[in-house]
C-alpha cells in the first residue's frame, strides 16, 4: 500500500491544526492585556482547585437537603431556570458541571478601574464550546432585540448584547467589559505588547512575587491609585476609633503608606488559606503606633486558652500603657466615647492616674475567650442563651494592684445595681465562693419567685465574676467560665508556653461550637424573623435552615496578624467540611 498520500494528508492536517493550537496556547497571561491603571485585579490561576469541591457530588447532596432549596425547587422560577439549563446542556452536548469546567478551566481574571469600568477575562479549555455558547446567546438576543450589534477594533470583532456589555472572543479567551472604551484599551494592549499593562507594573510584579507560585488565585489592590480617591484618602488619614485602633493595631497606618496590597488564595484539601501581603512598613516600635509590636526576644502573643465548649478565642499583644500614653498623638480629636471611658475609669479607680497607675500595671499579653455556658440549675436555663465571655490580663504587681481592680469591679456592680434599681429591676448580689484552693468574686441575680410562661429571663445569662490566678486577672460574664479559666491558667503555668515574637494577634473560631449555641436559640431566631420580617413560619424556618447549612460547612477559622521581613502580614485559614459529615480530628 502506498502510504505517501496518507502521510501527505496527515502532515497537511497537522500544519492546519498546529497553528490554531499554537495561537491558543500562545495567549499571554490576561494581566498583560489588563490596563495598568486598574485599582483592583482578581485572578484565579487554577480554577479546578475551586471547581472540583464546589461541583462535587457531596456538596450537591448536602444542598439538596436544605429546606430553602427544596422550597425554591417548587417555585415557577425554578422550573424556568432548570429549563434554560436543560436547553443549554442539549445544545452544548454535555452536562452543566462539565461545561463549567471546560469554559472556566484555564483561568479567570476580573479587573476594575477607578472610574467604575470593569473587565472580565475567561480562558476556556474548549475554545469551540466557548464559540458555541456565544452563538447560542447571540441567537437568543437576536430573537428578542432584532439583532446583536458588532464592530471591529484592532482586527477583532467586538460584540454588544446590551448597554452594559462589550465583549470579544480571541482564541480560547472571552473578554467582557462594561464599557466599550475599556474593551478597546484591552484590545489595544493585545495588539501592541509592551504597553502600560498590569503585568508591567512594578507594584503588581512585587505583589505576585510576595504571594508566591503556590497560590491558586490572587487579589491585587493598587493603593497608590486607590488613594487618589478623596473619600478613601480621608478615611485612611482620619483618626480611627480608639477601640478599633487597639484591636487592629497599626493596620490603618500601614495601608496609608502602602503602594499595594495582595491577597493570595491557597487550597489544600479541606483547608483554604488567604494570605495578605503588602509593602506598607511596620511602625517604629518606639513610636506612638508601636504598641502592638514586640520589642525584644521573649515577648509576643501567648497561645489561646482552651476551655470546654470554647466558641472563639483571641490572643493579642498590646502595650496598653504605651497605647494610652500616646492617645493624644493617635487620636488628636477627643471623641465622646473616649471621654465617657475616661470618666467611668476615673470613678472606678478612684482618681488614679490611668496611664501610669492603671494601664502601666498590665503586661501586653491580653486574651479573650468566648464559650458555651454551664448554667446554675437553681434558676435554670434562660429562654435565650448567650455564651460566656471573659478577658484574661497579666498584672505586673498582682499583690498590690489586684485589690485595686477588685474594688473597681465592685463599684461597677454597684453602678449596675443603682441603674437597675431606678427602673425597679432586680439587682446583683456579690458572693465570695471557693474553687479549688482559691476564692473569687461573683455577682448573681436571685432566683425568680415564680415561673414566667415566656421562659427564664435573659438576665440569668450573666453572673459577672472576677478571679486572680498567680499574675493573671480574670474578668468574666459568668462564674462557670471563670472556673474553667482558673484551671486552664494553672495548667499553663506548669507548661510555660513560649510566646510568638512574629505575630501580635491570633483569633480562632470553632464552627461546631458556634453552630451549637445558635441551635440552642433556633426557635427564638425563627420567631424573631417572623416578627421583624413578617415571614411565615415556613419561610422563617427555611431561612434559618439555610444559615445552619452554611455554618455547618465551617469547621475551624484561624486568623493571625503579624510582621514578617519588616512588613505586616495577615493569614486567614479556613478548615471546611461538607455538611452532615463528622469532624475527623479535633485540633486545638
Amino acid at each position: 500500500m502506498n502510504t505517501t498520500p496518507l502521510l501527505s494528508f496527515a502532515l497537511g492536517l497537522a500544519s492546519f491544526i498546529m497553528p490554531s493550537l499554537a495561537s491558543a496556547d500562545a495567549l499571554p497571561p490576561a494581566s498583560q492585556w489588563t490596563p495598568q491603571e486598574s485599582v483592583l485585579a482578581l485572578e484565579i490561576f487554577r480554577p479546578d482547585a475551586l471547581l472540583n469541591p464546589l461541583l462535587g457530588p457531596k456538596l450537591a447532596d448536602a444542598v439538596a437537603t436544605v429546606p430553602a432549596y427544596q422550597h425554591w425547587q417548587a417555585t415557577p422560577q425554578s422550573r424556568v431556570f432548570m429549563g434554560i439549563i436543560k436547553h443549554l446542556e442539549t445544545q452544548l452536548g454535555t452536562d452543566w458541571r462539565s461545561a463549567l469546567r471546560k469554559l472556566l478551566g484555564e483561568g479567570v481574571e476580573f479587573a476594575a478601574g477607578a472610574g467604575g469600568e470593569t473587565f472580565l477575562s475567561v480562558d476556556a479549555q474548549d475554545a469551540k464550546m466557548l464559540e458555541q455558547l456565544h452563538d447560542i446567546f447571540r441567537t437568543i438576543v437576536t430573537a428578542k432585540q432584532g439583532r446583536a450589534t458588532s464592530r471591529e477594533h484592532g482586527g477583532v470583532t467586538a460584540w454588544s448584547f446590551g448597554p452594559q456589555d462589550s465583549h470579544s472572543i480571541v482564541g480560547n479567551r472571552l473578554l467582557l467589559a462594561n464599557r466599550p472604551r475599556m474593551l478597546d484599551d484591552v484590545l489595544d494592549l493585545r495588539a501592541k505588547p509592551g504597553g502600560r499593562s498590569l503585568a508591567s507594573s512594578p507594584f503588581y510584579q512585587a505583589a505576585k512575587k510576595a504571594v508566591g507560585p503556590d497560590a491558586v488565585g490572587m487579589a491585587f489592590i493598587n493603593m497608590q491609585t486607590l488613594k487618589k480617591n478623596p473619600g478613601l484618602k480621608e478615611a485612611l488619614t482620619r483618626g480611627a476609633n480608639p477601640l478599633t485602633a487597639l484591636l487592629f493595631a497599626h493596620q490603618g497606618k500601614t495601608l496609608e503608606q502602602a503602594n499595594w496590597v495582595a491577597i493570595g488564595l491557597f487550597v489544600r484539601g479541606e483547608q483554604v488559606t488567604l494570605k495578605l501581603e503588602t509593602d506598607g512598613p511596620v511602625p517604629d516600635p518606639a513610636g506612638p503606633a508601636g504598641f502592638a509590636t514586640p520589642r525584644k526576644p521573649g515577648e509576643g502573643i501567648l497561645p489561646n486558652l482552651d476551655v470546654s465548649g470554647r466558641i472563639a478565642a483571641l490572643s493579642i499583644y498590646r502595650d496598653l500603657h504605651g497605647f494610652y500614653a500616646a492617645k493624644d498623638a493617635l487620636f488628636p480629636e477627643r471623641t465622646s466615647g473616649l471621654i465617657f471611658f475616661e470618666n467611668m475609669m476615673g470613678i472606678f479607680f478612684s482618681g488614679l492616674n490611668l496611664t501610669e497607675e492603671v494601664m502601666g500595671e498590665t503586661h501586653p499579653e491580653v486574651r479573650v475567650v468566648v464559650a458555651a455556658q454551664q448554667y446554675d440549675p437553681t434558676p435554670g436555663t434562660p429562654s435565650v442563651q448567650f455564651p460566656g465571655f471573659a478577658a484574661v490580663i497579666r498584672l505586673r504587681h498582682p499583690q498590690v494592684f489586684g485589690p485595686v481592680v477588685e474594688e473597681a469591679w465592685q463599684k461597677a456592680v454597684g453602678l449596675v445595681n443603682f441603674t437597675r434599681g431606678q427602673k425597679a429591676l432586680p439587682g446583683l448580689v456579690i458572693d465570695r465562693p471557693t474553687y479549688g484552693d482559691a476564692q473569687f468574686s461573683v455577682a448573681s441575680f436571685r432566683p425568680p419567685s415564680k415561673t414566667d410562661p415566656a421562659g427564664l429571663d435573659v438576665r440569668y445569662n450573666f453572673r459577672p465574676s472576677l478571679a486572680r490566678v498567680g499574675d493573671y486577672l480574670i474578668l468574666s460574664s459568668t462564674d462557670s467560665l471563670t472556673k474553667e479559666l482558673m484551671g486552664a491558667l494553672k495548667n499553663e503555668s506548669a507548661n510555660k508556653p513560649a510566646p510568638s515574637n512574629t505575630d501580635h494577634s491570633l483569633f480562632e473560631l470553632d464552627g461546631r461550637q458556634l453552630t451549637a449555641i445558635l441551635a440552642a436559640n433556633r426557635e427564638s431566631m425563627v420567631r424573631k424573623s417572623m416578627v421583624d420580617k413578617g415571614s411565615t413560619r415556613a419561610q422563617a424556618e427555611a431561612e434559618t435552615g439555610l444559615l445552619f447549612v452554611i455554618l455547618e460547612t465551617l469547621d475551624q477559622v484561624r486568623l493571625t496578624l503579624g510582621n514578617e521581613a519588616g512588613h505586616p502580614q495577615a493569614k486567614l485559614e479556613l478548615k471546611l467540611k461538607v455538611p452532615g459529615t463528622k469532624r475527623a480530628v479535633a485540633t486545638r
